[in-house]
């Protein structure tokens, strides 16, 4: 294996980022770019014009992953995989997902640039929707791609406008009908992630890249109160099927229940929506959204199946129904690619300390298919889903140093 570590450019990584945040742009630095948008189109067509300079082969799935792959010199091997995805929450960031895009391209590029060729050949992949921003849940590309569920298993979910999942990913693949098509699904040797972490820890440390050992577990489930509309000035409160203030009594039940002295398990209500919605009308109907996240598989099936038991408890007038939509099992990480990242943090003089991820990626369905890891960098003041994400240019090329060493490892054996 060649021992050099491929040039990455500073420069050319920052202003990418900068030129493909511009696409979804919102006050104070922020990215609305949601999945299977025009936005989001118009970010991969750029990131593919990118790659076209280095002579990379681009397709599609039949998910809407994007891949943009270099050849090695065996045509047989099995590839080496990095990427992350390119949608963002309607108040996000510039670097949440697109880094990792960003730095897999930039590290393919700086491989390019120094004449190196390995063995296998590297693919970078966009991940379809990992947010779940617009059709929750997130991931459901990666989990197409791994076989976790078909990739029309969500075409029945809408977004705030109405808009069929199905309907938006057949938007997608007929506005990219020019570029090659893929099968769903492939047998890669290793993957590998690069993030910002999300969190304070690496900054508050002063290191440089967090070696991602495995991601906790989540969760995710829709309640809906159902009740009576009524005039808000005629109803008595004792005849009330109010749906809001039920909505009230459960998820103070459901606080006080997910209490954890360790403060270690994540309960998060991060949506609501309340109909008729009027100001002078008694609620018929609530909904709102539950994220639940442990990194101890046992606690989180049990904290997740007790949540009906305290939903129907706590509801005194209403119908309570609960729905689950997303649920992903803690991960361990392959300890061959938590190698691999840790040797190549040395090898490019980067300081680095092993680490979980609070938040779920990708890399947890693609680790079902092959052995994954995660590279994190620091994130400012652990602020994410926000405008005020911020990682310097520096703090993320040392990470796409850090990857691009990672990938040449791998790529070689």
């Amino acid at each position: 294996m060649r021992n050099e570590v491929p040039a990455v450019s500073e420069t050319r990584q920052w202003n990418r980022l900068m030129d493909l945040a511009e696409i979804g742009a919102i006050p104070n630095n922020g990215v609305n770019r949601a999945a299977l948008t025009a936005g989001d189109r118009a970010a991969r067509r750029l990131v593919i014009g990118w790659a076209a300079e280095i002579g990379a082969t681009v397709s599609v799935d039949e998910a809407a992953n994007l891949w943009l792959r270099i050849e090695g010199t065996d045509p047989d091997a099995a590839p080496v995989l990095t990427g992350s995805h390119m949608d963002s929450q309607p108040k996000g960031g510039r670097f949440d997902g697109a880094y990792g895009v960003i730095a897999g391209l930039e590290a393919i590029t700086a491989l390019h640039d120094a004449g190196i060729v390995t063995r296998r050949p590297i693919e970078v992949v966009a991940w379809t929707n990992e947010e779940g921003g617009r059709f929750a849940p997130g991931c459901t590309g990666s989990m197409s791609w791994a076989g976790v569920h078909e990739s029309h298993t969500w075409d029945e979910v809408r977004d705030h406008n109405g808009v069929f999942y199905g309907a938006a990913l057949a938007e997608q693949l007929s506005a990219e009908a020019d570029i090659p098509r893929r099968p769903l699904g492939s047998s890669p040797s290793a993957y590998v992630e690069a993030h910002i972490e999300q969190g304070p820890l690496l900054e508050a440390e002063g290191l440089d890249i967090g070696v991602v050992t495995g991601i906790q577990g989540s969760r995710w489930f829709t309640v809906t109160v159902d009740g009576e509309s009524a005039h808000a000035g005629t109803a008595p409160l004792k005849f009330r099927r109010d749906a809001v203030q039920d909505a009230v009594r459960a998820i103070s039940a459901l606080s006080a229940a997910m209490e954890d002295p360790d403060d270690i398990l994540r309960f998060t209500v991060g949506r609501m929506s309340v109909l008729p919605n009027a100001s002078n009308s008694v609620a018929d109907q609530v909904t709102f959204s539950i994220d639940l996240r442990h990194p101890d598989g046992p606690t989180l099936e049990a904290r997740g199946d007790s949540i009906l038991g305290i939903l129907k408890h706590a509801v005194k007038d209403c119908r309570v129904t609960l729905k689950e939509t997303f649920h992903a099992m803690p991960v361990e990480f392959s300890p061959m690619v938590i190698d691999a990242v840790e040797q190549a943090a040395a090898t490019v003089g980067a300081k680095a300390i092993r680490m979980a991820s609070g938040a779920f990626h990708d890399a947890q369905f693609a680790s079902r298919v092959t052995p994954s890891g995660m590279i994190f960098v620091p994130s400012h003041r652990g602020i994410s889903h926000n405008p005020a994400e911020y990682t310097s240019p520096a703090q993320l090329a040392a990470g796409t140093r850090v990857l691009a060493r990672t990938l040449l490892d791998l790529a070689n054996r």
